[in-house]
């Protein structure tokens, strides 16, 4: 149905029901013939309509069975009272043609306000569509941005040209990826020293740089993710692994879930045991590969930067009368304390007798330390897992406690060593 906006603000819809079949025609020469004088001459229908004040009569008219329903709409420019009137002299009407005919007003409709309704409700949606440019607009800006330097900053390392960061040459620590991805990701947050190995083939750029460098292996929380850390432990010397939160990758990780794994990373052979892997000689301290002193001075230059540089500071333990929970020992709640000031470091501590601190060394060296010398050395506590291999050296050199951040995958437990993990101490 067509209304002229220009001339109406109200529309009366009238229900009509008859019993027998009427035209459209039948049923407007019935509502001009039936008001007609009904209203007197200011509300006649023919006079308002040459006037303009009422609009083109519309009937929508369907039959069936003999009988003929429909809806009549009555445009108005009247005030809201004549409109009114007008609408209830439609309720007289009785016949149209020769057939009884029944009409009744449904209601009385302000165009306006419908028009003000519809002028809201797409105003809403050109608001939204605007919004939604504006700030996809703004996002991309950003973006292109960034994805613009970020590929200005990736180099092409070795022969194989694989994507790394601008520092992967000049930094003494690198860290390893898998993927050109995953290097975007970590340049769109300042790290620079990364690497990808773009495939389960470990190039020969990678070991090379491994055997100079502090190397970090950081790998996506999936199965392809385990296949290259098995590739990478068995050909090169990785010093630790940081992998992403199960089923995600580190291409998809924000900053803050990046500095997370990469502060929770563990040495690299206690990650290799636990997998029944077999790492190159010189990480199991043997003859062979780089060496012995090679491998000390790269752990040292680690220590020289402080790293981690974030360590959270950790306020000093309770005493033992103070906790609640289980009852520790005084040696127990002594090697709590250490533990907990080793928190997040990848170090361990040599304590005698008294409980004093023999020697301080990195949890990677921490076997090779051991067998060189453990004279006076009564218990070992270490921020990382505690292996076969620690506990096996510990029974060799008659340490009485080992304790660590948790259990790795121990087949042989001794009898003789007191094992405490942080869980002993919830």
């Amino acid at each position: 149905m067509d209304i002229d906006p220009s001339t109406t603000k109200y529309l009366i819809s009238a229900r009509l029901s008859t019993d027998g079949i009427v035209e459209k025609p039948d049923i407007v020469g019935a509502i001009f013939g039936q008001t007609e004088g009904l209203l007197g001459d200011e509300l006649d229908l023919r006079d308002l309509q040459k006037s303009g004040r009422i609009g083109r009569i519309e009937v929508e008219v369907t039959a069936s069975k003999g009988k003929s329903e429909g809806i009549v709409y009555v445009p108005s420019s009247l005030d809201q009272v004549e409109t009114a009137i007008l609408a209830s002299s439609l309720e007289t009407i009785d016949r149209v043609g020769p057939c009884k005919a029944r009409i009744s007003v449904d209601k009385i409709e302000d165009v306006r306000v419908s028009k003000r309704n519809k002028i809201i409700e797409r105003a809403k949606q050109l608001l939204n569509e605007l919004m939604k440019a504006s700030k996809v607009s703004g996002v991309d800006l950003a973006d292109s941005v960034r994805q613009s330097v970020q590929i200005e900053e990736v180099v092409h390392y070795g022969k194989d040209r694989l994507p790394a960061g601008p520092n992967i040459e000049d930094s003494d620590a690198i860290i390893v990826l898998e993927g050109r991805s995953d290097v975007l990701n970590l340049l769109k947050y300042g790290i620079k020293n990364v690497i990808a190995v773009e495939g389960t083939n470990v190039p020969q750029a990678i070991i090379d740089l491994s055997r100079e460098k502090v190397v970090t292996a950081f790998v996506d929380g999936d199965r392809g993710g385990e296949l290259i850390l098995r590739e990478l432990l068995q050909v090169a010397e990785i010093d630790f692994i940081a992998r992403a939160p199960a089923g995600q990758e580190v291409e998809e990780l924000t900053q803050k879930q990046i500095v997370k794994c990469l502060r929770n990373k563990v040495p690299a052979d206690q990650f290799a045991e636990m997998l029944n892997i077999t790492q190159p000689s010189s990480k199991n301290g043997e003859k062979g590969g780089r060496r012995e002193d090679d491998r000390q001075e790269k752990h040292r230059r680690e220590d020289d930067r402080g790293r981690p540089r974030d360590r959270e500071l950790k306020a000093p333990p309770r005493p033992p009368e103070d906790r609640g929970g289980k009852k520790l020992s005084p040696e127990q709640f002594r090697y709590k304390g250490v533990l907990e000031e080793l928190g997040n470091t990848s170090k361990a501590k040599l304590l005698n007798d008294n409980g004093n601190v023999l020697k301080e060394v990195h949890v990677s060296l921490l076997a090779d330390t051991l067998k060189e010398g453990a004279e006076g050395v009564v218990a070992v506590v270490l921020d990382g897992i505690i292996t076969q291999r620690i506990l096996d050296i510990a029974v060799e050199k008659n340490i009485s406690a080992v304790v660590g951040v948790k259990l790795g995958n121990i087949a042989k437990i001794p009898t003789n060593v007191q094992i405490l993990t942080k869980e002993d101490f919830a």
